[in-house]
């Protein structure tokens, strides 16, 4: 019987062939991994700049602006964005997207590329082309191409940073995926999350370092001066953000937050009967649109007609893009949305999370029990009606002290300082010695 291709095998047996290859490569990675890492931590100790590259899928989930910073005003960094392509989507999005991304952040002026060479029509060899010291990772999924994950990077120092606050049960995609076992320095949101990484990771935490989520840094410096994204600027009405999530009946990965099939008219009730006195900006789930517009859900007409119904309300807003603004500007916050279970606490305003069943709490971690104990909840229209009345309009916010204590004593960044220069620190320890 002669040698048959792998090419000629069944689909399945060929998936158990190349998954059982990749977890071969996968565990031998993590055998030379501490040993790839001190020979180029020795290596970089050597040079008079460092090459940092940011591997960008999604623009949405951009948390290092103030690392960025930091490095570019350090003569001896040299940071530089690297726009890779979502592989999920179709080659006229990806390429559309990574157009976006790219034209975004050069008006901004950073210091970014494409993966993709269009005079050439090739995708860049990143060792070649860039010859990155140092590579930061935004997403821990292999949704863009094998060339810019984990992977192909294991003699590189490499790092990762969560991009939302986790605080569900998931705790095998958050903590032992191969990208938190074999970054260099995987950083961490607070000491709650590094006993999750301790119990869960294959490698028990070795490598992490908890410097606070650099993502919210914006709201903790003080010369911060955010700008005002409402529509109405009277400050006499006040500012609700309702923020749904994306898992709706039927496309909850497991998580099953949202209430928005249950609260969509009704929070155009809200609006109305309120009217005078509030104004509500519509913050969806970058991914709710999608799995609204499918055809098993609404379909895409009803779906735009809906949005572009809180675009056009005369107290009413839609806002798609970055929140940070739109946070320090707000009032208050009605949502169901995971990763705002925290990101909203920096604020230090009234929130309301909405259960959507009794399992809630179980799909939620340690941390994420602690937050929501300190919130207002809702289960039906008439608690939100009271939170609208009583502690947004009314002013009557009799949980404030619990929030603040949790967010002082849990959530803030450690040593007196911003995460990203937590992190900056750090790197700056390992790779000089220098002690801040």
């Amino acid at each position: 019987m002669g040698w048959t291709p792998i090419k000629y095998l069944p689909s399945k047996l060929k998936k158990w062939i190349k998954a059982k290859y990749s977890n071969f490569l996968y565990l031998a990675q993590l055998k030379q991994i501490n040993k790839n890492h001190s020979k180029a931590l020795k290596a970089i100790r050597e040079k008079e700049k460092i090459n940092v590259a940011f591997f960008l899928i999604h623009e949405s989930v951009w948390k290092y602006e103030e690392l960025y910073n930091l490095m570019r005003e350090d003569i001896r960094f040299n940071p530089i964005v690297v726009i890779c392509p979502y592989i999920s989507v179709g080659d006229n999005a990806m390429h559309r997207e990574m157009s976006q991304t790219y034209n975004s952040f050069i008006k901004k002026r950073y210091n970014v590329i494409k993966s993709f060479d269009k005079h050439t029509g090739k995708w860049i060899k990143v060792r070649r082309d860039i010859k990155p010291d140092i590579i930061f990772f935004t997403n821990p999924w292999p949704i863009t191409k094998s060339e810019y994950l984990i992977s192909k990077y294991d003699k590189v120092l490499t790092c990762y940073v969560p991009y939302g606050f986790k605080n569900s049960y998931l705790y095998n995609d958050q903590y032992n995926q191969p990208i938190h076992n074999l970054v260099w320095k995987f950083f961490l949101e607070t000491e709650v999350h590094k006993k999750l990484s301790i119990k869960y990771s294959r490698n028990k935490s070795a490598n992490t370092v908890v410097t606070g989520a650099p993502g919210m840094d914006t709201l903790l410096r003080k010369d911060y001066v955010p700008l005002d994204v409402w529509k109405i600027k009277d400050r006499s009405i006040k500012r609700i953000i309702w923020a749904p999530h994306h898992t709706i009946p039927g496309m909850g990965a497991n998580l099953d937050y949202s209430t928005f099939i249950n609260y969509h008219n009704f929070m155009f009730e809200i609006a109305d009967k309120y009217k005078n006195q509030i104004q509500i900006a519509f913050k969806p789930h970058p991914l709710l649109r999608a799995k609204l517009a499918s055809e098993q859900v609404w379909g895409k007409e009803k779906t735009d007609n809906y949005y572009n119904k809180w675009a056009e309300l005369s107290n009413g807003q839609l806002n798609e893009g970055d929140y940070i603004d739109l946070f320090s500007t707000s009032d208050g916050m009605i949502h169901d949305s995971a990763s705002f279970i925290i990101e909203y606490l920096y604020t230090q305003k009234p929130v309301m999370f909405l259960i959507n069943d009794d399992s809630v709490w179980y799909r939620l971690n340690e941390i994420g029990k602690m937050a929501l104990s300190t919130f207002y909840t809702a289960e039906n229209q008439k608690n939100i009606h009271k939170f609208v009345e009583e502690t947004i309009i009314g002013g009557q916010d009799f949980r404030q002290q619990e929030r603040d204590k949790f967010f002082n004593s849990v959530i803030k960044p450690p040593n007196n300082r911003t995460a990203s220069e937590n992190i900056f620190n750090n790197l700056k320890l390992e790779i000089f010695g220098e002690h801040v």
